[in-house]
C-alpha cells in the first residue's frame, strides 16, 4: 500500500514550509516507505538521541538543520551528549572531537531542544499523556515511555529522531499501532523469593532475562505486583533494551495497559508461559559480569541516569566514608540541582564520588584508563562496558558497589540470590 499523505505534509515536502522542514519530511516518507507504514502520525512530543557526537557528520547535520532555521514543533528533550557541562567532567577527547561535540550539543539547542541531556527525560519533567503519540530515541527511554507512562513511540534512530521533532509527524507503524502493542508471551515470577523481588538488584536481572527472550516481541512480567517501583522500572528496562530490542513491556497490575493479562493480550491466549526459576536468575546474573577476578578498578553507577532518590540512597550507604576507587554516579543536572538543595552534594564529593551529568562514562572517554575491572549495579553498563570502554565488568547491587570500593576489591552478599 503506498504512503498516503495529507495536502498538509504534500505541502511541507514539496518545501511550502521552508527549507528544513522539507528535508526532514524527506528523511520520515522514505522511511515510512521502507517501513511498509501506510501513513503518518502526528506526535506529541520528542526525546532526541541523536545529538550525541559519534563524528563529524553527525554535528555538520545538526548544523545543517539549524543553519536551515530548523525549530522543533513539539516539546523536544536531548539526551546525553559527550560533554559534561553542568558538572565539567573531564573527558579524554581529542580538542578537534571535544570542539565538534559542543558544535553538535550548541546546534540542538538552536533548534529549540530543551537542554536536559539526559537519558532519564522521564525523571526531569518530561512526561507523555498516557495513549499520546510521541518520537522518542534512546532505547531505554523508549522502553519506559511506552510500557511505564503507556504513550507510544518506536525506537527511532539518530537524525530520524530530530526530523520527526521538526515536523510533529513520525511514521505509523511499530508500537504506534495498538495490536502491536499486545503481549505475546509471559515471564511468571510469582514462585521467586518476595525478598528478592523486592531487592533493586533483583530488577536488571529480570529485565536482561526479559529481553533475552523477548528480541523485539512484547511480552508481559506477572508476580511483580506490590515490588515495582519507578526507579526498578527504569532498570528492568534499560537491561530489556540492552539485552534484546525491546521497545515495550508489560507488568501485571502495575504497567497502565496491563491491569491482567486479559487486557495485555487483547484477550487472546498465548501457550508460552515462561516459569522463572532461580537457575535461570543465576545464569542471568552471571551473564551481566564478564570476569572473575576480584580487583575493583573503578565503580559506575547511572545507566539510566541516577534519580534523586537514588543519589540519596548512595549517600546514606557510603555514610561520611571514604572511598578507596574511583567512583562515577552518572546523572542529569535536574538530579544534581536536586541534591543541591538537599544540602547533600559536598558530601558525596567529599567522599570521593565524581557526578558525572549531561553524558556518562559509556558514550564518552571519562574514566582514567582504558582497562580494567568495573563495577556496576546496571544492567545497562554492564552490556555496554567492555564494547565501549575497553574494561570488564562485575554486576552487583549498590551496597555491593559501595563498600567494593571503599575496600579495593569485590565484596558481595550472596544470602538474597540462595
Amino acid at each position: 500500500m503506498p504512503l498516503a499523505l495529507t495536502d498538509t505534509e504534500r505541502a511541507w515536502l514539496q518545501g511550502e514550509g521552508g527549507e528544513a522542514r522539507a528535508l526532514a519530511m524527506r528523511v520520515i516518507t522514505e522511511t515510512a516507505r521502507i517501513m511498509g507504514a501506510r501513513k503518518l502520525v502526528e506526535v506529541a512530543s520528542a526525546h532526541i538521541d541523536g545529538a550525541l557526537y559519534h563524528g563529524d557528520s553527525g554535528t555538520l547535520f545538526g548544523e545543517r538543520l539549524a543553519a536551515l532555521g530548523a525549530k522543533v514543533a513539539v516539546p523536544t528533550t536531548l539526551n546525553v551528549g559527550a560533554l559534561d557541562l553542568a558538572c565539567g567532567t573531564k573527558t579524554r577527547l581529542s580538542p578537534h572531537e571535544r570542539e565538534m561535540a559542543a558544535r553538535m550539543m550548541r546546534a540542538y539547542e538552536a533548534m529549540d531542544c530543551a537542554p536536559s541531556w539526559t537519558c532519564a527525560p522521564y525523571q526531569a519533567g518530561h512526561r507523555p499523556a498516557l495513549g499520546s503519540d510521541v518520537a522518542w530515541g534512546e532505547s531505554n527511554a523508549v522502553a519506559f515511555c511506552n510500557s511505564v507512562l503507556g504513550a507510544r513511540t518506536n525506537r527511532y534512530g539518530d537524525f530520524l529522531d530530530i526530523c520527526c521533532a521538526i515536523t510533529a509527524r513520525a511514521p505509523y507503524y511499530g508500537l504506534h499501532v495498538p495490536e502491536n502493542r499486545r503481549a505475546k508471551f509471559v515471564l511468571d515470577c510469582s514462585k521467586l523469593s518476595p525478598a528478592l523481588r523486592n531487592a533493586d538488584v533483583f530488577w536488571p536481572v529480570i529485565g536482561t532475562l526479559f529481553g533475552q527472550r523477548a528480541g523485539t516481541d512484547v511480552g508481559i512480567v506477572t508476580g511483580l505486583k506490590g515490588f515495582a517501583t519507578e526507579d526498578r522500572l527504569k532498570a528492568l528496562g534499560a537491561a530489556a533494551a540492552s539485552a534484546g530490542a525491546v521497545g515495550l513491556f508489560h507488568i501485571e497490575g502495575v504497567t497502565p495497559e496491563a491491569p491482567d493479562l486479559v487486557t495485555a493480550t487483547g484477550g487472546e491466549r498465548y501457550p508460552e508461559t515462561i516459569r522463572v526459576t532461580p537457575a535461570m536468575l543465576d545464569s542471568a546474573r552471571a551473564g551481566l559480569s564478564t570476569t572473575q577476578e576480584e580487583r575493583i578498578d573503578a565503580v559506575a553507577i547511572g545507566s539510566p541516569h541516577c534519580s534523586i532518590e537514588e543519589l540519596l540512597e548512595l549517600d546514606r550507604l557510603i555514610a561520611g566514608r571514604k572511598l578507596a576507587r574511583p567512583f562515577y554516579a552518572c546523572t542529569g543536572r535536574h538530579a544534581v540541582k536536586a541534591l543541591e538543595a538537599a544540602g547533600r552534594r559536598d558530601a558525596l564529593e567529599t567522599a570521593g564520588v565524581t557526578l558525572v551529568a549531561d553524558t556518562c562514562v559509556i558514550v564518552t572517554p571519562i574514566l582514567s584508563a582504558i582497562e580494567g575491572v568495573l563495577m556496576t549495579n546496571s544492567g545497562k553498563f554492564a552490556h555496554y562496558a567492555p564494547g565501549n570502554t575497553g574494561y570488564a565488568v562485575q554486576y552487583g547491587a549498590l551496597a555491593e558497589c559501595v563498600e567494593s570500593a571503599i575496600s579495593g576489591h569485590l565484596t558481595r552478599d550472596e544470602r538474597l540470590w540462595a
